[in-house]
């Protein structure tokens, strides 16, 4: 089961700061040409794939949806957060924004061409997680596809460690860990990436991204 006291401490945390979250990170994906390019490859795989509609689950303010919209995806944003969720609207009044939890999608069964996921499980404690994929998966039609994201472990033996984050405690994967609980739900990965920490990077942590298919 879901601990969602868990769930409702980050969504406050979120709520906390979101309009300082905005100004540090809403051109983020200005000086990051990997993950744009992998997005757009993303974009790409959904459109020829039936061109269904995607969700980007933990949307924050927004702006990666807004990213999606403008690569041709009939794209929408969910977050836990409120105050998130306002604020994208008011940035981006075109686009649809749900408030929802990850755990318990007001979505149909495969309703869906893609899921996105940037950095929105690393505050879920491990053992909720599968049941956080299982959500993702009964979302996506047959031939669906999943982007997600998140730091890595040092090694491929720890699958999971905990690290101090500026809102909640977050976790990092073993990425080998995190396919393998995909393939437990039906997502088949494809491919994947690891971008290594730049030399003035807080943390020196991997940055993963996992594209997965749905049987």
């Amino acid at each position: 089961m879901i601990e969602f006291q868990t769930l409702r401490a980050t969504r406050e945390s979120y709520d906390a700061i979101a309009p300082t979250y905005v100004e540090l990170f809403q051109d983020s994906l200005r000086d990051r040409p990997l993950e744009r390019a992998l997005l757009s490859a993303f974009a790409e795989l959904v459109r020829a794939d039936g061109d269904g509609a995607v969700a980007d689950l933990g949307c924050g303010p927004g702006y990666v949806t807004a990213h999606l919209r403008g690569l041709g995806l009939n794209a929408f944003g969910v977050d836990a957060s409120p105050v998130m969720i306002d604020l994208a609207r008011e940035a981006h009044p075109e686009l649809r924004f749900e408030v929802g939890s990850m755990a318990a999608l007001d979505i149909d069964d495969g309703a869906l061409g893609g899921v996105l996921s940037r950095w929105s499980v690393i505050h879920t404690p491990p053992r909720d997680v599968p049941a956080i994929l299982a959500e993702m998966a009964r979302v996506l039609a047959p031939g669906g596809h999943l982007l997600v994201s998140f730091p890595a472990t040092d090694g491929p033996h720890d699958e999971t460690e905990a690290y101090d984050h500026a809102v909640a405690t977050a976790y990092r994967w073993s990425p080998d860990h995190l396919a393998a609980l995909l393939r437990d739900h039906g997502l088949t990965e494809t491919a994947r990436t690891v971008i290594e920490p730049q030399p003035t990077d807080k943390r020196q942590f991997q940055e993963v991204q996992l594209l997965a298919r749905k049987a």
